[in-house]
């Protein structure tokens, strides 16, 4: 959410930085809003002291037997009781409007940023890797023979409908051993603490992290009112909600792995094919909570960490720094780190870290304390995949296929499968 006192205090470049992202002006309703509001205050204060004043009266006149000033008193007593509860329901429907009003306007970019309302106006920053030449057309991850006897989507949609799978045999193993490797190398190598969080949460979790109340149909709510998370951003994240941390509290790296939910709303025809893009799938998911000053770096911190599990598997990929208009709801810089999918002869995304600043803070009331007697102030939250481990099976399935149909597999993750060191052409492992 947005400071209102840097709206108040340059309008204009509020309005600049949204018009990047493509929205039109809005700093004149919100500070409408906000002049009502203080107005509104403004009025009640006077009204309670008002009425406290007559108030102290009344017993004085009462005393002296002026029957007449103490009727006038406590009329007005009674008249400025009603108006003070009349004004205080303005205040609250001013605040709840205003609060409405910038909880809908996403983050603002940084001014490094590149322009652009879609993905084509994103930036490319490096690549590493170079794909391989295969001696054959590479099929799509679906289409593999190695991988055919353990992907099944026709039982998963007569279990729950389209997009869905079951795994079973190999590929169950690899997904997991992928998620593994995963957790294993952020822990003891990149210094994150794993936690294992809810994924039913409450809708103030939600709201905290962006996800409410703006995009609510991207999500799946229970009818007792609890939310399916998309990532684990929602929890990680909020364990700091409401908190005033102590200094040495930070930086806080987090990494944990859970089931994810997102209805794809809107999404309807892209990627409808395998396990692209599913409603239910998995994520190793990386938070961290830092001082303001430290929150850019920690970016390239946790982009380099993402990028570090596709170098260990072999993968080639690309990372860009998304435009101003591509950008999530909550960020204010993006890096999204593709890996190459031969089978479709394209980069396709595998994790996006974003810093969001103290955006998501100011939604928490989260804070710390730069030193003891130090007035708090707001952290500033990161999150990105660590990566999302079905299309990280995806990327494996189609880098290392083979012309027989059979599957090798990254070195690195043959002692998560036991040894084994391929799936053969009917989804054996050998």
């Amino acid at each position: 959410m947005h400071d209102i006192r840097q709206i108040r205090e340059n309008p204009a470049a509020f309005d600049a930085a949204l018009s990047r992202r493509g929205l039109s002006s809005v700093s004149a309703g919100i500070l409408a809003l906000d002049a009502r509001r203080r107005e509104t205050v403004t009025a009640q204060d006077a009204a309670l002291a008002e009425r406290n004043a007559a108030s102290r009266l009344v017993g004085a006149a009462k005393g002296r037997g002026d029957d007449a000033e103490f009727e006038r008193l406590r009329g007005l007593v009674a008249q400025k009781k009603d108006e003070i509860a009349r004004l205080e329901a303005e205040v609250r429907a001013c605040d709840e409007a205003l609060t409405d009003a910038l909880m809908g306007l996403p983050n603002l970019p940084f001014e490094d940023i590149p322009d652009g309302l879609d993905e084509s106006g994103n930036v490319e920053m490096r690549r590493w890797g170079v794909p391989r030449d295969f001696a054959f057309t590479p099929k799509e991850h679906y289409e593999i023979p190695a991988a055919l006897p353990g992907l099944d989507f026709e039982t998963a949609a007569r279990l729950s409908g389209s997009r869905f799978v079951v795994l079973t045999g190999a590929m169950v193993r690899l997904h997991r051993a992928l998620a593994q490797f995963m957790l294993d190398t952020h822990v003891e190598e990149n210094g994150l603490t794993e936690t294992w969080t809810p994924i039913l949460v409450k809708p103030e979790a939600m709201y905290g992290t962006g996800q409410l109340p703006k995009f609510a149909e991207d999500s799946y709510e229970t009818t007792n009112g609890w939310w399916l998370i998309p990532t684990s951003e929602v929890t990680l994240t909020n364990t700091v909600a409401g908190q005033t941390l102590p200094p040495e509290a930070l930086p806080k790296r987090m990494t944990a792995h859970t089931q994810c939910f997102r209805s794809e709303a809107g999404s309807a025809g892209r990627d409808t094919a395998g396990m692209l893009r599913q409603h239910q799938f998995e994520k190793v998911e990386m938070v961290s909570v830092t001082r303001p000053e430290d929150s850019r770096a920690e970016l390239d911190r946790m982009t380099a960490c993402a990028e570090d599990i596709l170098v260990k598997l072999g993968i080639p990929y690309r990372t860009v720094v998304l435009c101003a208009g591509d950008m999530g709801f909550g960020a204010r810089r993006t890096h999204d780190i593709e890996a190459w999918l031969p089978g479709q002869n394209t980069y396709r995304e595998i994790s996006s870290c974003s810093v969001c600043g103290d955006f998501q803070a100011r939604r928490m009331n989260a804070r710390f304390r730069p030193a003891d007697g130090e007035k708090p102030e707001f952290v500033h939250t990161l999150n990105g995949s660590g990566l999302a481990v079905g299309r990280c099976l995806i990327a494996v399935l189609e880098n290392y296929q083979e012309a027989d149909g059979s599957v090798t597999l990254p070195e690195v993750l043959v002692p998560y499968m036991r040894g084994h060191t391929r799936i053969l052409p009917d989804g054996t492992l050998a």
